[in-house]
This record gives C-alpha cells, structure tokens and sequence, in this order.
C-alpha cells in the first residue's frame, strides 16, 4: 500500500527554471559561451557539476576542473541571490493543495531533489512544514538518474520504495524512480515523462484523487 510520497522540487512544487536559466545564461554570456533555451533544456533534473560539464561540452571548451568548480559556485551564487524574490505565490498551481492534503491525509511527504537550494527554496514558499524529510543535493553523492535521492527519502521516512509514489517532472527523475523501485507519477510532456506509470500535464492536473484512481488498488480506499 502507497504511504508516502517524494516531490522534486524544481518543476513540481515551484518553478525556479526560469531563474536557473537566467543564472545560466549570465555566467556562459560572461564565458563568452553559446548557451539557449534547447541546451537549458538538457538540464533539467541534472546536477550543478553535470551542467556545466554539458555547457562547456556544447563549447567545445577546454577548461580545467578546478576553474569549473569556481564557475559552477559562481552560477549558485547568481541563482541564490534571485531566491531571495520568491514568495509564497510561487507554488506551481496545484502544489500546495495537493502538499496540504496529504498533510490531511496522514501520508508522510519527502523531498528528493538535487537542487542544494532546496531548504531555502521551501523556506521562502512556506513550505517546510509539509514534508516529514528534506533529500538535497547534500543529502547522496550520486545525483539523478541513478535513484539515491529517493532511496534516502525512502529510508528516512521507514517505507521500502514500493510504498511511495514519486513526482518528478525530469527524465533522469523518472528514470531514478523506476531504477529503485518507485511508482512514479511524470509531469510535463510524453516525450519526456512518458515512461512514468502515470502521466499529467501539469501539476493542476496530478490532483491526489486523480493519482488515487490511476494506482486504484495500492490505496485504502
């Protein structure tokens, strides 16, 4: 039976891309560096280190790890300080209905992101008092698509991946979810969450009846 559930942040409960991106594209025009909505794209889900590997890659750039390490620390600080402009009106519509419901239903709630931010994102939301356990970018060594944020997640709430349902808004989230075990339920389009046992547009649409009546049998009631 399903008694928990493990949200992703970014894309899931709030929608910081647009800062991300923002961050990105600050550091790789100040790099000189080609960097445009399709190659964001191919971040999504993924890992500060791991993204800029992608950039430089996209560059054909030549740069050393240590230099790589500053230029990822200077992009988080650029994003850290966007943070501060976000409030409590920033949920993804849905999210925090569906966040306080479960509160009502007694399910335990963790979060399972790679996002290092992610204390201070749910804090400028309000959002802390939702979830029972906060899995970070701090939290596990290997970042998504290998499924350690949510096997943490799992274990800190005492439940085996079988009894949680995840949300996840990414592929390599999706792919995570089904390598340890997880039900998942993706967000976004077919192309890229289309291998989640249950799909919805948009976070509105993921409302707990809704994924209730798709895993019908692993429910009380």
């Amino acid at each position: 039976m399903i008694k928990g559930f493990i949200f992703d942040l970014d894309g899931v409960i709030t929608d910081t891309a647009e800062l991300h991106f923002q961050a990105w594209k600050k550091l790789s025009d100040d790099m000189g560096w080609q960097f445009d909505r399709e190659v964001n794209e191919r971040l999504r889900g993924v890992s500060r280190m791991d993204s800029i590997n992608i950039i430089r890659e996209h560059n054909n750039a030549e740069v050393s790890e240590e230099k790589l390490l500053e230029l990822a620390t200077l992009k988080n600080d650029i994003y850290v300080a966007s943070l501060d402009q976000m409030t409590p009106d920033d949920y993804l519509p849905g999210a925090q209905e569906l966040l306080t419901l479960l509160r009502q239903e007694g399910f335990l709630v963790a979060l399972g992101s790679a996002s290092k931010n992610s204390n201070k994102v749910l804090k400028q939301l309000g959002a802390t008092k939702f979830f029972d356990v906060i899995g970070d970018g701090n939290s596990v060594s290997k970042s998504k698509p290998a499924p350690d944020i949510f096997l943490f997640g799992a274990e800190q709430l005492k439940l085996k991946p079988e009894q949680c349902i995840v949300y996840e808004d990414a592929e390599a989230g999706v792919d995570a979810a089904k390598a340890g075990g997880f039900y998942s339920v993706g967000i976004g389009p077919e192309e890229r969450v289309g291998h989640a046992d249950v799909r919805f547009e948009t976070m509105k649409e993921a409302t707990l009846f809704e994924v209730k009546s798709a895993f019908g049998e692993l429910f009380d009631n």
